[in-house]
């Protein structure tokens, strides 16, 4: 089903709608069947639960959604269970799991804000776009996002694959990081390759993307060809990197993240003899 990111809620909302509701870190939801479900209904009270603040996020399948987040003492409705963002991308669809994030981010956002960061003035909800204005001086805060590169490296029908330390023994996946300030994402793409593992890369072409919401990241993901460099792991943000076959692939990351879809494409590819 369609999702259509709006700004406005309807004036009443009579309609049941669809509800992320999240305390702590996780997200409430009533099982159904041993299956979680969203929340439908009008408003919240008809589950006896009051929600400190909400969100309107726009409309998916036609439903009007809203996030909105509950006091952490509030004890959670008989049958409701609380699952973390992880837990749900395996019991939803694509789109809706990738909504959960969305709300998820605009509910933390929404929190950290309610206060000028730079002169302590309680701030307003803006009307006209996703942000919260301070009426003292005028400083608006949008909601975060922190761009991150990932980075597949080939050589021949080799694939660079790296793990970290705390990752579980024997899995592996790409090369990723953060965009620094000032930076270009083709230059993040070198300079991380580099700094993590000591190779030089080339033709560096886009992927994909998708947004991760742990907390409030944007994965850009490339792929690049070996350039030179022996692989010599970094000992800080890298334990382990070596070079693999795309037919003898090490155990790597769950189908939700893009880093698993940019192996498995690529891998793929070069065992057919496919160009990339």
């Amino acid at each position: 089903m369609e999702y259509i990111p709006l700004l406005t809620p309807p004036e009443q909302q009579t309609e049941p709608a669809l509800w992320f509701v999240f305390q702590h870190r996780e997200m409430l939801l009533p099982t159904v069947a041993d299956k979680p479900e969203l929340p439908c209904c009008a408003d919240l009270a008809e589950h006896g639960l009051k929600p400190l603040r909400r969100q309107y996020l726009g409309t998916y399948g036609g439903s009007h959604c809203y996030a909105a987040e509950l006091d952490a003492s509030d004890p959670a409705p008989e049958g409701w269970a609380a699952l973390g963002l992880r837990e749900l991308f395996g019991h939803f669809e694509e789109t809706l799991a990738a909504l959960s994030g969305r709300a998820y981010q605009i509910m933390d956002w929404d929190r950290n804000h309610q206060f000028c960061s730079r002169c302590g003035t309680p701030t307003e909800q803006r009307r006209d776009e996703r942000a919260r204005a301070c009426a003292n001086c005028g400083r608006v805060a949008y909601p975060p996002i922190s761009p991150a590169i990932m980075v597949l490296v080939t050589r021949g029908r080799e694939l660079l694959l790296a793990r970290k330390a705390e990752w579980a023994a024997g899995r592996y996946s790409a090369l990723a990081g953060f965009v620094e300030p000032g930076e270009m994402l083709e230059q993040t793409v070198a300079r991380e390759t580099r700094e993590e593992v000591g190779v030089e890369i080339t033709n560096i072409r886009y992927f994909g993307s998708q947004p991760w919401p742990f907390p409030h990241s944007l994965m850009i993901a490339f792929t690049a060809e070996y350039a030179g460099g022996d692989v010599r792991p970094d000992g800080v943000e890298i334990h382990e990197a070596r070079w693999f076959d795309a037919g003898e692939l090490p155990k790597l990351p769950q189908g939700i993240s893009i880093s698993r879809r940019l192996i498995d494409t690529i891998a793929t590819r070069l065992a057919r003899g496919e160009p990339l």
